[in-house]
């Protein structure tokens, strides 16, 4: 018999509070398993950015426990395997970076120390442009670039560390819908092509819809865990659930 395997991300009765106790997650239970692709919808003070930051290490429930490929986040060994989109992830509009410089700066995730980038990092630099289709605009400054092309180099700054779980917080803020199509497809393709686990955090979810194979809905606990396609008309906007 075949064991089943280890979950990508794993959430057992987790609850977090912020200041006087107020609870933002009560008793949150979620498993991920490697190669899933998942969106996680809420309202604004829903609960869902905490969620990725407890997944991520960078909070602590207080009651609970979480765990990234079975360990907890802060000491798993594979924590450098994690790429991450941060919420409306830019730079200042006259910072002088170009794509490659950003993307260059993903490297970093890896856990060595500053120094010149080896073959290896060149290879793994010039094959995330290439996946995201920046590579004509590599050596053009960040700023100069519209915002979907931003928002794919950061993308691609996120894979330059070739991660198996690629999370993604609120990555179309900002962006035209033709941006958002575009950013959905690429999602997609990486998705097939790396086997890459992806978590998808957004209010707006239209682009994505027909690519997501799971929506959890969070609104202090998880109101819903299954396929989108369950909840017509409701999952755009997760804000109009009623508890």
């Amino acid at each position: 018999m075949v064991a089943d395997p280890v979950p990508a991300v794993e959430l057992s009765r987790v609850s977090f509070g912020y200041g006087h106790g107020q609870r933002v997650l009560d008793a949150v239970d979620l498993s991920i398993l490697p190669g899933e692709f998942v969106a996680i919808a809420g309202p604004n003070g829903g609960g869902k950015t905490t969620l990725l930051r407890l997944i991520l290490g960078l909070e602590r429930p207080g009651e609970g426990d979480v765990r990234l490929y079975g360990e907890p986040p802060n000491r798993s060994a594979r924590r450098n395997g994690v790429g991450y989109l941060a919420q409306r992830a830019q730079l200042a509009s006259d910072a002088p970076a170009t794509v490659y410089e950003v993307v260059a700066a993903g490297c970093l995730a890896t856990g060595r120390l500053l120094g010149p980038l080896g073959a290896g990092d060149r290879e793994s630099i010039a094959e995330a442009i290439e996946r995201v289709g920046l590579t004509h605009v590599a050596q053009r400054p960040l700023a100069r670039l519209s915002g979907g092309q931003q928002q794919r180099a950061f993308i691609a700054k996120a894979l330059a560390s070739k991660p198996a779980l690629l999370v993604l917080d609120e990555p179309t803020t900002g962006v035209d819908v033709e941006a958002q199509d575009a950013l959905a497809a690429l999602l997609h393709r990486l998705h097939h092509e790396l086997q890459v686990t992806i978590l998808f955090v957004s209010h707006e979810f239209g682009a994505v819809e027909r690519f997501v194979e799971r929506l959890v809905l969070v609104r202090g606990r998880i109101v819903f865990d299954g396929s989108p396609s369950e909840l017509p008309g409701i999952w755009h906007d997760p804000s109009h659930v009623h508890l």
